[in-house]
Parts: C-alpha cells; structure tokens; sequence
C-alpha cells in the first residue's frame, strides 16, 4: 500500500546547481497522490504545506491534499490510522515521542516519529500580546489572559517556557482554554484572551496587527541567561534566535526572541525509507520553486537544518541530506542514539501495560511517568520532564 505523504525537504545550497538538475533528481519516484496534515488554515504550516504541494503537482505531477486540523492528537491521529502520511508539527513532535502531556494516555504512549526536513527561517515561536494590554515585558503578563488549547500541549507547553523567562508560572497567569489553534486566536482579536503562542509569521497574527488591538512580542534579550536557563527547563528545545520578520517585525527593526524549528515535518519510523528517500529529494530539488510561496518556506533549505535535535531524522530523509552534502558522521552518531531512545521508550510503554495499570487517566499519567524515568535512567538516557 503506497503512503500519502506529502515531505516538506527543501533545500538550497547555494551554487550547487547539481541539486536542481534533473539528473540528480531522476529517481525520485511519488506516489500519484498523498496527504499531510498541518495547522489550522492560513497558518504557516499549512501555507507552506500548500506552497510545496503545488511545486508537487507542478513538477511531479502528484496531488497533494492539506488537511487542517486544530491540536496535535488531531494532527497526528491520521497518520497513525495510515490516512496520511507526514504532518507539518511543531515541537508536539518531541511530546509524541516521549509520550507526555497528552500522549500519556491509554489510547497514545510514546509514538516512533522521525523527520524529514524542518525550518527555521527569519521568525521566531514565542507569546504574541494584545498591544493594548500595555505589556512590553514577559514579567508583566502576570495576571493576565493566556491562551492554551486543549489537546495540544506542543502550545500549552510552549506558553509556559516563555512565561518562565520572566519567571512566571501557570498559577501566575489566568488560562483560556480554546478547541483549536485558530479559535484561540480569533480570541485574541475578540478580546477573550491577553496572549498566545505562535510563529511571528502565522496568519493569524498578521490579523491581530491589523485589529483595534494591535500585536507585541515581548523580547527574551539573549543576554538574560538566568532567563534563558528558566526557559530552557521547561522547552529544552528553544534556543535564542534574533527574528527579523513576521506582524510588526522587519530587518530594520529586528528582536531577540526564542525558536526552534517550525514547522517540523515528519514521518513515523515505520513510512519505507525508500519513498521517505525519494520525497526528500524530490524537495531538495524543487526547493526554488516554492521558496518564495509563502513566509518560512525558505527555512526548509537543507543548509538550514537543525543539527543533533531532540528527534530523530528518518533514515530516508538521511540518505537524501547526505547525498546533499549536508549529512555527517557525528550526526549520523547522534541520531542512532535518539533512535535508540525511541526503542527504549517504546519498551517502556510495553512493560508498563503489561503492569496492570490504574484505569484512572490521572493515576494512570503518574505511574507512566516513573516508569518512563526509570526506563531512561537505567539506559543512561536523561528524562526531560523531571
């Protein structure tokens, strides 16, 4: 059975023609149609999602289908059901893989995902707030309305890293709950909620620019390490990165923020390598067409991928990088130990059913949670989530 899958793997390595020849792309082989599921409509994700899939049907002749959906259990519950094939993730792609927050369930536990290619372009990931709340500093969001969605703990978690910058807890703040990414920012604009987390480029925050409301985004000075070493124990995954676009911010007047890579598109381990291969390089060599189709495309370039990350990249998507000039050995190293993580935390989740669990969600999350520390303790491996 031929996978939907729709692999975001640009890449622009710059002067290296071979990439974009059709010699180097002649064995690329894609199904006649595939499926990626991405954020909500008009988010980044999901216009990059759409600025590939029409180089895909523009230069390989494959329909690609987007599918929206407004959390990560969403995002992902199609590719587990091998309806789709890749999804356009945030960082609820390290959260699958640990089997936390929300994949801490009975239904979940921790998922086998790898990457193919991910950005990190010009924006950064980080809390928008209503200008009118008068806000200019992540301190002063004490007490007031921040934005989580349930069922997608890559946002709710992603809030409270930057809150921790400016020492603030979730008891410090007053939580509203949305359905949905989209719904929570429509609330934004709705005055139903202070602040939420997105990419500076996503849709939505171009609208709370243009409404009665306005848009700041509060700086994480990279000179705060005290701050950072705050944001760093919630997100291990953010890292301080100047943006220089997105609602309200230009090259001329750039600010220190935090990212990582979005959106991060990816593959369970199981999607052959072959055909996560061929949609790899069938990216690199398309990359110049849809660079330029929408805000954080051009990130996907393979000169732009984050290095030795807390996922693995598919072993597919390797071959292609390595092929590409952009593949090490150290990296190779540090992949085949986070591939080993995933075995040992896939071991865990087995042992621990096998245990007779409690059938209370909550009793049930805090014994997988010991466990899965006691599995990753005795491997040597570090938790993550103390």
């Amino acid at each position: 059975m031929i996978h939907r899958l729709q692999a975001l793997a640009p890449i622009a390595l710059a002067g290296i023609s071979l990439l974009a020849s059709p010699a180097w792309s002649q064995d690329v082989k894609l199904p006649p149609t595939m499926v990626v599921t991405a954020y909500d409509t008009g988010t980044a994700g999901f216009n990059i999602a759409v600025g590939v899939g029409k180089m895909m049907k523009d230069k390989y002749g494959t329909d690609v289908r987007v599918l929206p959906a407004g959390n990560d259990v969403a995002r992902l519950a199609p590719l587990r059901a091998k309806r789709a094939a890749m999804s356009a993730m945030g960082s609820g792609t390290y959260f699958a893989q640990e089997g936390v927050f929300e994949f801490g369930t009975k239904e979940w536990g921790p998922q086998p995902l790898q990457l193919v290619l991910s950005s990190v372009d010009c924006n950064a990931g980080t809390l928008g707030v209503a200008k009118d709340t008068g806000v200019t500093e992540i301190k002063q969001l004490k007490g007031k309305r921040v934005g989580f969605v349930v069922g997608s703990p890559a946002l709710n978690q992603n809030a409270l890293a930057i809150l921790a910058f400016g020492d603030l807890k979730q008891s410090d703040v007053k939580v509203v709950e949305f359905s949905s990414y989209g719904a929570m920012w429509k609330g934004m604009i709705n005055n139903d909620v202070d602040a939420a987390f997105a990419t500076t480029i996503t849709g939505p925050a171009k609208e709370l620019e243009t409404s009665p409301r306005g848009i700041i985004w509060p700086p994480l000075p990279h000179s705060d390490k005290a701050g950072w070493e705050r944001v760093k124990k919630v997100g291990s995954f953010f890292f301080p990165h100047v943006a220089t676009c997105g609602a309200g911010i230009t090259k001329d007047k750039p600010i220190e923020l935090g990212n990582y890579p979005y959106p991060i598109f990816m593959a369970y381990g199981s999607l052959p390598a072959d055909e996560v291969y061929s949609i790899t390089k069938a990216m690199i060599a398309g990359y110049d067409a849809y660079k330029d189709s929408a805000p954080g495309a051009a990130g996907l370039a393979a000169d732009r991928q984050t290095k030795n990350w807390v996922v693995p990249v598919h072993p597919g998507a390797a071959r292609a990088l390595k092929e590409a000039g952009q593949w090490t050995d150290a990296q190779e190293a540090h992949n085949k130990e986070l591939l080993k993580r995933q075995q040992v935390l896939a071991a865990a989740w087995t042992d621990y059913g096998k245990a007779s669990p409690s059938s209370d969600d909550k009793a049930f999350l805090d014994g997988w949670m010991k466990a899965r520390a006691a599995a990753l303790a005795k491997a040597n491996m570090p938790n993550g989530f103390e």
